[in-house]
């Protein structure tokens, strides 16, 4: 697997044979989106700061499935793009292998303020390797079912950034909750309001014994 970080929640993960973007908002001048290779695309929920790029990835991506809740699917389903709808509990299958929709305690909405369905998570594997990817969560005993229900995670993918979603202290318990020893942290330092000190986060995960990365923008995590 290979995870490559665009900022913010953005990641482009190559997972058996394809490329799987996740929640596109993409604010740093060096990543050009146009240059974006995807065959599946995934919103965990409706905010801007999760699905700003979403149509203009699916637009240079024709042959590209988007992947979400009902309401998100249903939302790009009427412009005419390609979509799989999932929704909380359910699980389907696909060329690179199984994806579960997990719940994640949150928030919903589109830019107008129309409702896009309850915030999730996905849970993705095949043969070889599982991540989870949590999208906008608090802290929540849900995450405790991911290892009764889903294969062993190698890696699990969290917001760090307080505020508006768990922060470390939060998201190395919930690494603890889901069984994960390997982490990926996302959602801060875009904005003021979600800074962090990297050097306390990496602190707290390594008192647990579990390896923390903070890839800088751009950078590929080969796992």
């Amino acid at each position: 697997m290979k995870f490559s970080y665009l900022g913010h929640s953005t990641f482009i993960i190559e997972f058996g044979g394809k490329s799987l973007v996740f929640d596109p908002f993409i604010t740093d001048d060096s990543i050009n989106i146009d240059t974006i290779t995807a065959d599946y695309l995934f919103i965990s929920h409706g905010h801007m700061d999760h699905i700003r790029e979403a149509e203009k990835i699916l637009k240079h991506n024709p042959d590209c499935l988007l992947i979400s809740n009902y309401e998100i699917a249903s939302y790009f389903a009427k412009k005419d793009y390609k979509v799989h709808h999932l929704n909380h509990g359910g699980k389907a299958s696909f060329d690179f292998g199984i994806c579960k929709y997990v719940n994640a305690v949150h928030s919903s909405s589109f830019q107008d303020g129309s409702y896009a369905g309850n915030p999730g998570g996905f849970v993705i594997w095949n043969n070889e390797n599982c991540f989870y990817f949590s999208g906008d969560t608090a802290l929540t005993w849900d995450i405790k079912l991911i290892p009764l229900t889903c294969p062993s995670l190698d890696v699990a993918i969290f917001p760090l950034g307080d505020n508006f979603t768990m922060g470390y202290e939060d998201a190395a318990i919930a690494a603890e909750f889901a069984q994960c020893n390997t982490v990926i942290g996302c959602h801060y330092d875009t904005f003021d309001i979600i800074a962090i000190n990297k050097n306390n986060a990496l602190e707290v995960f390594k008192s647990k014994n579990i390896k923390l990365h903070l890839p800088a923008i751009g950078e590929t995590i080969d796992l």
